[in-house]
């Protein structure tokens, strides 16, 4: 049977390591390396800042266990495309990949491609200047080619098939953590920052315009930490999918926070408060003031590196969706084509690639961020009430459930009215987005008819 079916049938292949390899690198990828400088920015409090980071990263976990149990009952390709799809209306489950499609994958893979520009750039710095000097590009320029390069580069790469990208995305995530916690390690042993910084930084004011400043910042925050729900977008391709779709997820997420909380103390130990405002590469300045010009530049170059896991898991990810939406002709049917060689969604990998390549050409990376923050936030709380419609053995284990996906709505509720009251022109955007995708949906239901 599986013989059969070979040709448009993904196959069980991923086990527990590199699929809690997926989540993490997933998860560990632009925000932390980037919104940091911006989060305090708005704040202007570190601790106020360490806070909310404890408080995003709560939800995520909340988020994830909800996500678990939902991939656990249905352990198949698609995420909350077949979740939304089974459990309200596959309109709901349509406007999800259509998000996805424009937005969660191929905008995450545009903004971690530009901050590989900006870390690669501040170890080269005479890359630019020369180009510069010589006329020949402006920096903004070099930058882009630098991002479309990378690209293109790992489209290729996971073009190949599954096996190899997974053994490509382990030494990834890997390189990743193990340098992160080689920053943390060595940044805390170089005793040359202050913990006095923590306690630096102006007191807040809770009034509407500062709370709005937090909805803004949480977003950005949960941007940083999305990627909590990864391991549910490959359930057709996980050795047993009932067990490892939860632990992975648990396990990924729960390392992730801890990274993350060290990370962030530990820039604000390297750098003041003031110096931090508004900084974009924040782990280079981290890395200056504690180690150097000269280490700097090299940790500046191994984060660019770093971000290449981030950009690898969004081009492993993103294309199942469209494969799942395909096969159940919510899509172009080339998106549900395998290639009989590789066992991989070939044309969904290119049409993303090139998706991702027109952001970078067409935005800057502040747009990209805020309009794809709030974009993302939108069905996770409509998937995680889904736990509400799931059967349960025992009382005790619906109450959790029910209790982590009814808290995990109301928080992210609130992150997205109030960061829709700070910037309503990407909120708006985002929201006539979703808005597009229902003619859309209509429009592939009436072709499925006709062919039908």
């Amino acid at each position: 049977m599986v013989k059969n079916n070979s040709k448009n049938k993904l196959e069980g292949k991923i086990g527990l390591f590199p699929l809690t390899n997926i989540v993490i690198a997933n998860m560990i990828g632009t925000g932390i390396f980037t919104t940091s400088g911006l989060l305090m920015g708005n704040l202007n409090n570190p601790l106020l800042m360490i806070f909310l980071w404890i408080v995003g990263g709560t939800v995520a976990l909340l988020g994830a266990l909800c996500y678990g149990r939902l991939g656990s009952e249905y352990p198949v390709a698609g995420g909350e495309y077949v979740f939304l799809s089974k459990l309200y209306h596959p309109l709901f489950g349509f406007l999800t990949g259509w998000v996805s499609f424009i937005v969660g994958f191929s905008a995450p893979i545009a903004a971690a491609s530009i901050g590989f520009s900006e870390y690669f750039t501040r170890a080269f710095p005479q890359i630019v200047e020369l180009n510069t000097t010589q006329n020949i590009f402006g920096p903004w320029m070099i930058k882009k080619l630098l991002s479309v390069s990378v690209i293109v580069l790992f489209t290729l790469i996971h073009l190949q098939g599954i096996k190899r990208s997974a053994k490509v995305q382990n030494y990834l995530t890997l390189l990743k953590v193990g340098l992160l916690l080689a920053l943390i390690i060595f940044g805390f042993s170089s005793g040359k920052g202050e913990t006095s910084h923590i306690f630096e930084g102006a007191s807040y004011n809770f009034n509407i315009g500062g709370w709005k400043s937090i909805g803004l910042s949480m977003m950005w925050i949960m941007f940083a930490y999305s990627g909590w729900n990864a391991s549910t977008y490959i359930g057709s391709e996980i050795k047993k999918p009932k067990k490892n779709i939860v632990l992975s997820l648990l396990t990924g997420t729960g390392m992730v926070i801890i990274i993350y909380l060290f990370l962030n103390v530990l820039y604000i130990y390297a750098v003041k408060p003031e110096d931090m405002k508004g900084v974009i590469s924040i782990g280079g300045l981290a890395a200056e003031r504690l180690f150097g010009t000269s280490i700097e530049r090299i940790f500046s170059l191994l984060l660019s590196f770093a971000l290449f896991s981030a950009i690898s898991v969004f081009i492993i990810l993103g294309p199942r969706i469209y494969y799942a939406m395909a096969k159940n002709n919510h899509f172009f049917k080339f998106a549900a084509k395998v290639n009989p060689r590789t066992q991989v969604p070939a044309l969904s990998i290119l049409l993303q690639g090139a998706i991702s390549v027109f952001l970078i050409i067409s935005g800057t990376f502040d747009q990209i961020l805020t309009f794809m923050g709030f974009a993302l936030g939108i069905f996770p709380i409509l998937t995680v009430l889904g736990v509400f419609f799931l059967k349960y053995n025992k009382l005790h284990v619906s109450l959790i459930y029910k209790s982590a996906a009814l808290l995990f709505a109301i928080i992210y509720s609130l992150i997205l009215i109030l960061a829709f009251m700070e910037r309503s022109l990407e909120s708006s955007i985002a929201i006539c987005t979703v808005i597009v995708g229902i003619p859309a949906y209509y429009l592939f239901l009436r072709l499925r008819k006709k062919n039908a």
